[in-house]
């Protein structure tokens, strides 16, 4: 299911946790020749008008999104699966939309979410913990120095840069979704989808087998596998979702081709992205869509 990637939709820069500014990362999707990009912060809009305006900058399409962190404690889940939503770039003029779709993806993250964080770490890994792996305990100023919108990616950095952990096994054992002080951000379905319904935004379940990736993946440790997702699935179909994110790095060939049979089944849109975070482990431009399913896509946008 290779094909040429005309649009890269699922994008991360410095408004949340990718390394790349709005204008360097457009500059980048017009260096790789892509048409349009999607810029998809975790849970915030921060970065969307600097982008549209890198867009025009560089003449390529940008589309404006953000992932939406959807939180689910069930006696078989405890975590998070997320949102990309998507809307009109001239959504980002009116500000009543924007203000109220800010006070509901500010309700899944913020200070009182990483303070109970690092609190359970240091309780279970803090040098007083169950498992000391700490020299010292993490403080919320070590995560409030890298952002103000805190993600885990955040958390392993801190990990890394202020205690040396580098081991991907030993990070995942602290802050993954198996760890014994692992805490879900987000926000309910039923808090969110009201709003997307009422606004006609285009919302898309991101990377649905990331979970089941074989092999190491940047969100296998935190993502449920397939079986889970499967389960709940039903519910976001209810709930009035537009799309699955079919092409994806973390989602094999056999994932994609189920992804895209799921897609077919319940009248979704087939959507991709990179996922792009960084330059080197997740760069831009590795997944996207075709010319024929952008159309597709912005015909439901609009």
């Amino acid at each position: 299911m290779t094909q040429k990637i005309f649009a890269d939709l699922h994008n991360h820069t410095t408004a949340s946790d990718g390394d790349f500014t709005p204008d360097q990362m457009v500059e980048q999707a017009k260096a790789l020749g892509i048409k349009a990009i999607g810029i998809t912060d975790h849970d915030t809009l921060e970065g969307l008008k600097n982008a549209v305006a890198a867009g025009k900058k560089y003449n390529i399409e940008v589309i404006c999104g953000v992932e939406v962190s959807i939180r689910f404690k069930r006696s078989y889940f405890t975590g998070t699966l997320h949102l990309l939503c998507y809307f009109p770039v001239g959504r980002l003029l009116d500000n009543q939309f924007i203000k109220g779709f800010q006070n509901i993806l500010a309700r899944g993250r913020g200070e009182k979410l990483v303070r109970a964080r690092v609190d359970k770490i240091n309780k279970f890994f803090g040098p007083e913990g169950k498992t000391a792996l700490l020299k010292r305990n993490l403080e919320l100023e070590d995560i409030a120095a890298l952002s103000d919108n805190a993600t885990r990616r955040h958390f392993a950095i801190a990990l890394k840069e202020c205690f040396g952990i580098t081991d991907a096994d030993t990070v995942n054992s602290i802050i993954g979704n198996d760890s014994p002080a692992y805490l879900p951000s987000g926000i309910k379905l039923e808090a969110v989808i009201d709003f997307i319904r009422e606004n006609k935004i285009v919302a898309v379940l991101a990377h649905p087998a990331a979970g089941s990736f074989p092999g190491k993946g940047h969100y296998k440790e935190v993502l449920p596998p397939l079986e889970i997702v499967q389960r709940i699935l039903p519910e976001f179909i209810e709930a009035g979702i537009h799309g699955l994110e079919v092409y994806y790095p973390g989602h094999t060939k056999e994932h994609q081709v189920l992804m895209a049979s799921w897609a077919k089944k319940y009248h979704l849109l087939k959507t991709g992205g990179s996922d792009c975070h960084d330059e080197t482990e997740r760069p831009i431009g590795v997944k996207g869509i075709s010319e024929s399913e952008f159309k597709l896509f912005k015909e439901a946008l609009e």
